[in-house]
């Protein structure tokens, strides 16, 4: 599948909800960003209440559990993203994604990303990790 680059915002994955962002393209998004973290990593997922959350969330953990990834997804369901960040801190998590589209309409729905200590990954920086040669 052939991802948009125009998704890929200075500060996370974004778009128009299924036309942009739909459940195979968190589906890939998620299957090569685990990639990133090393085996056994602890992961912290979060979504938000948008009415497309709940099928990206399932896209997003078929993503991470692909290809025998081993990572650990802990899954706190529905919250807030500073809740992840909280989370992620708390956990000792090596990384988290929360399922949102922030500020932006109801018809949209993204990707926040983030790594130790809640370190916020843009999505430019998505987008070099996703063109790396595995």
């Amino acid at each position: 599948m052939k991802l948009s680059e125009s998704i890929f915002k200075a500060y996370d994955v974004r778009g128009l909800y299924p036309f942009e962002i739909n459940e195979g393209t968190v589906f890939e998004i998620s299957k090569k960003i685990s990639r990133h973290w090393r085996r056994k990593s602890k992961i912290v997922i979060g979504r938000d209440a948008r009415l497309s959350s709940p099928a990206l969330h399932a896209a997003l953990i078929a993503g991470l559990s692909q290809d025998g990834n081993a990572i650990k997804i802990i899954d706190a369901g529905e919250i807030t993203t500073p809740m992840l960040y909280f989370l992620v801190n708390k956990l000792r998590a090596d990384g988290g994604i929360m399922l949102t589209a922030s500020h932006n309409p109801k018809e949209y729905n993204g990707l926040k990303v983030v790594g130790k200590n809640a370190e916020p990954i843009s999505g430019k920086e998505i987008l070099r990790i996703l063109n790396k040669k595995s």
